[in-house]
């Protein structure tokens, strides 16, 4: 009977995270689990009357500010790291087209005119012949 492998490995769905974006939730997501863990140690001595209670509380607000803050931060840089390298332009083979269309014509036109303007000076110097 043939062994089957412990994992096969798949094409993600999704792209990954930019570098400077990974390490901004990453940060977050720590962040936020020490807050939390620090709110139930501040919740359970609070219930206990232990004197660590209120000295527990009162980081704990700070740290809600803190794991906020860095939520925030992740927001703020991916809107950055977006801004900066999100797009790529690179014209398609349409707008390719569209653009050696339009130069073609505008060549068109001022050769039509450059030949038109030689033609009046050519005629300008003559008198009618009537």
């Amino acid at each position: 009977m043939p062994r089957q492998p412990l994992w096969v490995e798949e094409p993600a769905t999704r792209r990954r995270m930019p570098d400077p974006v990974r390490r901004a939730a990453v940060r977050a997501v720590l962040i936020t689990s020490l807050t939390l863990i620090q709110a139930m140690v501040a919740f359970l001595a609070s219930l206990t009357a232990s004197w660590l209670a209120f000295p527990m509380v009162l980081s704990s607000v700070g740290s809600t500010v803190v794991a906020t803050w860095s939520v925030l931060d992740v927001w703020i840089t991916r809107q950055v790291w977006n801004q900066r390298n999100g797009v790529v332009s690179v014209p398609s083979s349409t707008a390719r087209r569209l653009r050696r269309e339009r130069r073609r014509a505008r060549r068109a036109a001022r050769t039509a005119e450059r030949d038109a303007a030689r033609i009046r000076r050519r005629d300008a110097g003559r008198l009618s012949r009537a």
